[in-house]
């Protein structure tokens, strides 16, 4: 699947996350801003790549930024900045 379009899903709530699409040839690469990183850090990374891989994106950039989400709200920000970027 390839994104053609920037595109974005969340807010910067407590418990959300924003995250933000960019087309990319480059495979994925995840930028994480989170004020859990140190914790979490890891595990955001690995649940936003799962569901890239899941729905068949291979090359993105993805920016997100995290205010403690849990990884089903994670899961479906993913899901709905990839079904506004294609």
């Amino acid at each position: 699947m390839t994104i053609n379009k920037p595109s974005k899903a969340g807010t910067l709530e407590s418990n959300d996350i924003y995250i933000m699409l960019m087309p990319s040839e480059d495979g994925i690469k995840i930028d994480l801003e989170s004020i859990v990183e140190d914790q979490f850090g890891e595990d955001i990374r690995e649940v936003i790549a799962k569901k890239l891989e899941e729905m068949g994106v291979t090359s993105i950039t993805v920016k997100a930024t995290d205010k403690g989400a849990l990884d089903y709200t994670i899961r479906a920000r993913v899901e709905a900045a990839v079904s506004r970027g294609l």
